[in-house]
């Protein structure tokens, strides 16, 4: 898939998106309004030009004097960022594929957590004892594409 015609959205399928342009800078940015909005670490975020809604639309939440930060009402996902007057980025983890948007820059690293920069090396769990653990799990969560057959398709 190329940077162009990008799709994305959020958990339940209500508001999914098209990027029509390129796929701008990813980053990271550690501030604290991020690690709220994203209820994580770090919001991961990624220019989107020609950013256009293909089912539903975010709700939209004024984080600052300068920012609204868009989300799904239903299902709470983050899904952009948009300063006024400025260009609007999405979350790059509500990508339909967001291996796309591998983060070139870190912002805010004055509020960034000291400890995030060791995550990598935290000993991981057991890879057939976490496939057992998870094979009863049944997802609700919209698949990462749109078909004419998806369980939320434009009802």
């Amino acid at each position: 898939m190329s940077k162009t015609g990008v799709t994305g959205g959020c958990q339940c399928g209500g508001v999914r998106f098209a990027v029509d342009g390129p796929l701008g800078r990813p980053s990271i940015c550690h501030c604290r309004m991020c690690q709220k909005a994203f209820g994580g670490f770090y919001g991961p975020l990624v220019g989107a030009p020609g950013l256009r809604w293909t089912r539903g639309e975010p709700k939209r939440f004024r984080s600052s004097n300068a920012v609204r930060r868009g989300f799904c009402e239903d299902c709470g996902t983050p899904l952009t960022f948009e300063p006024d007057g400025g260009s609007v980025d999405v979350a790059i983890g509500a990508l339909d594929d967001p291996a796309l948007a591998q983060p070139m820059i870190q912002l805010a690293r004055a509020s960034r957590l000291t400890w995030v920069d060791d995550l990598a090396s935290l000993p991981a769990e057991s890879e057939v004892l976490e496939i057992a653990e998870h094979a009863t799990i049944v997802s609700y969560q919209h698949p990462d594409y749109d078909t004419a057959a998806s369980p939320r398709s434009d009802t």
